[in-house]
Parts: structure tokens; C-alpha cells; sequence
């Protein structure tokens, strides 16, 4: 097993969130990460200052470069920006026999719109019936599916929709809702595993959405189930927020580094109370 994960997203300047949080969490978990980048931004963690889209040829001339040598096992979707880019994104991996993790980046943390109405569409008809996980956090579920999410039975409403829509699985994330309890509930044919865990009160959490797709995409690349992948990532993202640097005046980037060998049964820093994140995936490191 290679766990080779491609990563198609924008690059944080910062470092918190975007491709930089991405290959941070495929290196916790021991996978392999190459990446496609969309977007160059400058920003920090007040806000995003400025934004330029890479040409959907060069999108697509890194996709082609990394697979045509390396390979892949998954593939993690982010921020693409455009409707020209998720065309040319859906047009290179649409052949591939690889899974596919897509981070539905649609709402800046803000609230700002990070995609027109026609490259909602575009997600809607191209990437999400070739995913086999979409992870919409709430403004991003109502955007998809134009259905209203105010509580949990909303949610998998919502989830179910996203099947209908021809993504295999769906993680519904709960953060958005107001309660005391983080819910999120992981939707397949299988049925819905319903994941809680206490809310953590931070301002560290710059990129969190970033990082959870991406540890899942890498759980997925190790040989993990859909749900010892989630589970995973959830956990990792936990200690991550819990355990952050606190860097920063705004929205600080969580502790991506906080990795241990998936060999190992804990660790003195990890919250009692909490799985450690790696150990569903004993047994499944890389070669």
C-alpha cells in the first residue's frame, strides 16, 4: 500500500489552512502528499487580503504531472475558485480509479461567498457524483442541496440528498449548529453513524474543515473504512484545536504536528478523555 493522496486546493500563505494544512495532516497520518495547486492567496489569520486563481491548463498540467509518475489512491478536493477550474479539475480525474474527498469550499469563514451561482452548479452536477466522501459544514449543505438545516434531523435530511446526488458517503458537519455537543453524522447506503464530542471554545481554528478532509483522505489512503477514517480525523482535528499554538491576532491555525505513530497506544499529551486519533489505523502504514 502506497497512501498516496493529490491534493487539489489553494495555497494560505499562513500556513493554517488551504494545500499548507493539507500536507500537514497527510503527514501526520504517514501518507504521501503531492498537490494541484488552484489558488494563491495572501492572508493571515484576520482575513484573506488577496486572491489569484492559476489557469485551469496549469491545474490540470499538475494533476497530469503527478499522476502520470507517482500515481494516487485519493484524491482530496478543496477550494477550486472558478467555474473553469472545476471543469478542468472534474475533466483529469474523472478517469482515475482513485477515491475522492471533496471539501465542498464554498462560505469563507466570514460568511462571503466563495463561488458564483454557476460554479455552485458546476460542484453540484460534476464533483459531487464522483465523490466517495463530500464534508459540508451547514452553510455549505444548504448551499448544495437548498434545503434549510437548523438541527440534526435537517442535517441528515440533507445527507440523504447528497447521496441522491451521487456521493457515496456524506459527513455532515454539526459545528455550525447551536449546540452544547459537536454532531456529526457520517450518511452512506450503509445507513448514518451519528459522531459527538465536546465543543471546544477557541479562536484557533483556522482551517479546521482543510484538515479534517485531508486526515480522512490520508486514513482512506492507509487502507481505512470510511468510518475508521472519519472517526480518525475527527479526533486528530479535536487535539489539534485543543492542543493549538495560539498563534496570531485573528482565527490562529490549529497544531497539525501533534502526530503520533500510528504504532502507538497514546500519549501523555493527548485529552484522556479522548480516542487517540491513529488508533483505528494500526496495521494499515504505509509500505
Amino acid at each position: 500500500m502506497k497512501s498516496r493522496v493529490l491534493i487539489i486546493a489553494g495555497s494560505d500563505s499562513s500556513g493554517g489552512a488551504g494545500i499548507q494544512a493539507d500536507i500537514k495532516a497527510c503527514a501526520a497520518f504517514g501518507a504521501y502528499s503531492m498537490t494541484a495547486i488552484t489558488a494563491i492567496t495572501a492572508q493571515n489569520t484576520v482575513g484573506v487580503h488577496r486572491v489569484e486563481l492559476v489557469s485551469p491548463d496549469m491545474v490540470t498540467a499538475q494533476i497530469n504531472a503527478c499522476v502520470e509518475d507517482i500515481g494516487v489512491d485519493v484524491i482530496k478536493i478543496g477550494m477550486l475558485g472558478s467555474s473553469a477550474i472545476i471543469r478542468a479539475v472534474h475533466a483529469a480525474i474523472e478517469p482515475l480509479d482513485a477515491l475522492v474527498v471533496l471539501d465542498p469550499v464554498m462560505v469563507a469563514t466570514s460568511g462571503d461567498r466563495l463561488l458564483d451561482e454557476d460554479a455552485v452548479a458546476l460542484m453540484k452536477e460534476l464533483m459531487v457524483p464522483i465523490s466517495d466522501l463530500v464534508t459540508p459544514n451547514v452553510p455549505e449543505a444548504e448551499i448544495l442541496t437548498g434545503l434549510s438545516i437548523t438541527d440534526t434531523d435537517e442535517m441528515s435530511r440533507a445527507g440523504e440528498a447528497l447521496l441522491e446526488m451521487g456521493s457515496y458517503a456524506a459527513l455532515m458537519k454539526g459545528g455550525h449548529l447551536d449546540l452544547k455537543s459537536i454532531v456529526d453524522i457520517l450518511i452512506s447506503d450503509d445507513g448514518a453513524s451519528v459522531m459527538t464530542g465536546p465543543r471546544l471554545y477557541s479562536r484557533h481554528t483556522h482551517g479546521t474543515g482543510c484538515t479534517l478532509a485531508s486526515a480522512a483522505a490520508a486514513a482512506l489512503a492507509l487502507g481505512a473504512t470510511m468510518e475508521e477514517a472519519v472517526s480518525s480525523a475527527r479526533d486528530y482535528v479535536f487535539e489539534a484545536i485543543r492542543t493549538a499554538p495560539k498563534l496570531g491576532q485573528g482565527h490562529g491555525p490549529l497544531n497539525h504536528g501533534l502526530a503520533l505513530p500510528p504504532e502507538s497506544e497514546g500519549g501523555d499529551d493527548l485529552d484522556p478523555g479522548v480516542s487517540n486519533p491513529f488508533a483505528a489505523l494500526k496495521g494499515l502504514k504505509s509500505d
